[in-house]
């Protein structure tokens, strides 16, 4: 089964870029923490009409920093 050049661009869409609701969950925080960190520029983002999407390379950057933030300021949450 051959997939069109439309099919492959939302999958690579899809692949690339996360929701305000996934990119929460991907990091483990609340939709409102995130968007707060967003607003503050801490996350790059991009609005498209009323949709804010996040960059997964972003997002992943921002896990490990936030793990070493946890480290260093939470040791009793091990």
């Amino acid at each position: 089964m051959e997939i069109n050049s439309q099919e492959k661009d939302r999958m690579w869409l899809n692949e690339t870029f996360l929701t305000s609701e996934e990119a929460a969950a991907f990091l483990g925080i609340s939709k409102q923490a995130l968007l707060s960190l967003a607003k503050r520029h801490k996350i790059p983002f991009c609005k498209k009409g009323k949709m804010t999407l996040f960059h997964r390379i972003d997002l992943e950057l921002r896990r490990e920093k936030q793990t070493a933030l946890r480290d260093k300021y939470r040791p009793y949450d091990k």
